[in-house]
């Protein structure tokens, strides 16, 4: 059958990719959008766009019908359902084959069997697949989560049948987060899929996340492009991933891929799929789940193998046969992929919403060097990310000849890409990009929690990148007084000079520097002797802007507060002083201002909706006792006391909408 009109089930990035292969292939679209989004992008790019109901995706994105009705209104013939949402419910495959439009993914039975983790994993055993331990059946309450736990030994991984996303998993490592965490995955499994049925299985410590890229077509053929590590992750959802896998022998792939391809073949698979497997320190691997739908992270394998995915499944949802074999699948480079969201690091990752106040990535295609940037997004300078939503904004790729050219693409890239308006999760990107360990290639789930115990706090510069900063500040500070002098010009006999000596002040330190100009570059030197020469285009006003420093370019975001100057690179996020040295000693001088004390008070961390509030006023709490419960982008949020206490005051009450820093509670 000719496709001729396609409509996507989905918001955001994932429907913006989409629309650009439709348009590509020549073939018309159709976007569908709730209150939230009436001024997407995704609306704004599809050749048409229906409007299917409130903001909360349970009363819009997930409502069959209402996407039934679209399909009615603009005679479209195929569905793409991108990821999440519609994307594995078998309902919405039946009714759009009852109607006679083509579903752009899997056949029925396959949602079917895959799309339930319990059966999924019977299937994978039947197939030869081999398989975590876990209790399959489903689980009716907590104490019998508590009991199944126990049996097959903490820690254990609580998870939803139908999840997927990070949404409705738990990792217990003793029977109170057991029971917690059933509680709480049940509840999250409910509202993000309608499903809440639960199951429980072993964590296998120090595990790397590899996944297997499969695709096949309507008439048998199918195979397996290479895989993706997605170890890096932070509760349970990934966060950079990375084509290939710096772990992975060919003998390893090889044998990954092939099992991936017999439970593809086993429940008559076609279309884009991902086969997850759970692999330990010596390469042995285990069957995670089954994603019968495009992944997240699928560009980074496009990017290695030049294999359009969506173009694929569009051609094979059309009938057509794969038009290559296994053989002729070839794993060219490297290439990494950061998921941009908007959450803020240095408040625990919680999400951020707000006003794309800037929003300007880093140059897409390809760069001087031969490295290739890429920037799947859904979102515009001006927009707003909403509560109601994933807090994902942009998925930015880099590909590279090797892996160290694909990460220090991405490092650049990284330190080009403006985003302000909301807390974001560039600057932890940015430092995991630099952090040794991960540039070695030594990974595993736990990356995150050991590699930052005690949650993001910002990258603290070393000398070298002082010293780096210190001549950015100077040469700012340099262009920002001889402009002041033109603006001043002469007074009497007396005309404003530029000095040469200044004190830089990087937080508490200070550094001594000499500024002189030299042509079209200029000379720093520091008070040890050293020297750095420097040059930019920067001019005032400019947030953005490149410094070479003895020719080595660094991409420096800049902010001009008062007489101060906030400068962020590589993850480093400072305010820069730059004075006469006359004036800095007297600054030394001045008393710094205190922030107020919050230490008595439980203030809301995020936007959100209050869900469950734990303790009333007079109750005495202990250190890590649940206090109350907060979701928001359709995630729960557990907030804990951080010490014994006595609760005074509980201003707000279940069902409350909260904005950041509100008081919950206040303790005596």
């Amino acid at each position: 059958m000719a496709i001729t009109k396609i409509l996507i089930a989905n918001r955001g990035e994932i429907a913006c990719r989409v629309i650009k292969t439709a348009r590509k292939m020549g073939i018309a679209t159709v976007a569908v959008y709730s209150d939230a989004d009436r001024e997407a992008l995704h609306v704004q790019m599809a050749d048409e766009a229906v409007h299917i109901g409130p903001a909360p995706s349970n009363q819009s994105y997930i409502v069959i019908d209402r996407i039934l009705d679209a399909i009615r209104q603009t005679g479209a013939d195929a569905v793409h359902p991108g990821y999440g949402f519609l994307s594995e419910n078998a309902a919405f495959a039946a009714a759009l084959e009852k109607v006679g439009v083509a579903f752009i993914g899997p056949p029925l039975r396959a949602i079917e069997a895959m799309g339930d983790k319990i059966t999924s994993k019977k299937i994978a055993a039947e197939a030869g697949v081999s398989t975590v331990p876990g209790h399959m059946g489903l689980i009716e309450d907590a104490e019998e989560a508590v009991r199944i736990a126990a049996k097959i030994g903490y820690p254990v991984m609580i998870k939803a049948s139908a999840g997927g996303g990070g949404k409705g998993m738990r990792i217990a490592w003793n029977d109170t987060e057991a029971r917690e965490g059933f509680q709480s995955s049940k509840n999250e499994a409910k509202s993000s899929f309608g499903d809440d049925r639960i199951f429980i299985e072993k964590f296998v410590t120090q595990p790397r996340h590899i996944e297997i890229q499969v695709l096949g077509d309507r008439h048998g053929n199918t195979l397996y492009l290479g895989e993706r590590e997605c170890s890096i992750q932070r509760r349970n959802q990934k966060v950079i991933e990375e084509a290939p896998s710096p772990f992975l022998d060919e003998a390893t792939r090889k044998a990954m891929g092939e099992q991936a391809v017999a439970l593809a073949k086993a429940v008559g698979y076609h279309s884009a799929g991902t086969v997850e497997f759970i692999v330990d320190g010596n390469r042995n691997f285990y069957f995670l789940e089954m994603n019968t739908r495009l992944q997240v992270e699928h560009p980074v394998t496009e990017l290695i193998t030049g294999i359009d995915l969506v173009e694929q499944m569009i051609r094979v949802a059309a009938g057509e046969r794969l038009s290559f074999g296994q053989e002729e699948v070839k794993l060219n480079g490297w290439a990494i992929e950061s998921r941009l969201y908007a959450e803020d690091p240095y408040r625990n990752f919680l999400p951020s919403i707000g006003r794309l106040t800037r929003y300007r990535p880093p140059a897409e295609g390809v760069q001087e060097d031969g490295a290739i940037i890429r920037n799947d997004t859904g979102v515009y300078e001006g927009g707003e990310i909403s509560m109601y939503y994933d807090p994902m904004v942009a998925k930015l790729c880099s590909w590279g000849p090797d892996r160290q050219a694909a990460i220090e693409a991405m490092g650049q890239a990284l330190d080009d890409f403006e985003v302000e308006g909301i807390g974001h999760n560039l600057p932890f990107l940015s430092a995991v990009m630099q952090n040794a360990r991960f540039r070695e290639g030594h990974l595993t789930t736990a990356f995150i929690a050991e590699e930052f115990p005690d949650g993001f706090q910002g990258v603290s510069p070393d000398a070298d990148a002082r010293r780096k900063l210190a001549a950015v500040a100077t040469l700012i500070n340099d262009r920002l007084q001889r402009r002041a002098t033109k603006i001043s010009g002469t007074i009497g006999n007396h005309r404003r000079v530029v000095g040469r000596e200044w004190s830089v002040a990087l937080g508490s330190e200070a550094i001594a520097v000499t500024f002189a100009q030299e042509g079209d570059a200029s000379r720093v030197t520091f008070a040890d002797g050293g020297t750095a020469s420097i040059r930019s285009d920067w001019l005032p006003g400019q947030t953005h802007a490149t410094f070479f420093i003895d020719e080595m370019p660094m991409g420096v975001k800049v902010d001009k507060i008062g007489y101060s100057l906030r400068l962020r690179w590589r993850g480093i996020d400072v305010i820069a002083r730059v004075r006469e040295p006359r004036v800095a000693e007297l600054a030394r001088l001045m008393p710094v201002k205190l922030p107020p004390d919050t230490s008595k008070m439980l203030l809301c961390p995020m936007p959100g909706l209050i869900t469950a509030v734990a303790v009333a006023e007079g109750d005495t709490v202990e250190a890590g006792q649940a206090l109350a419960t907060i979701e928001a982008m359709k995630m729960e949020n557990i907030l804990r006391a951080e010490r014994k206490a006595v609760v005074k005051r509980v201003p707000v009450s279940v069902g409350a909408s909260l904005a950041v820093d509100e008081v919950i509670m206040e303790f005596e």
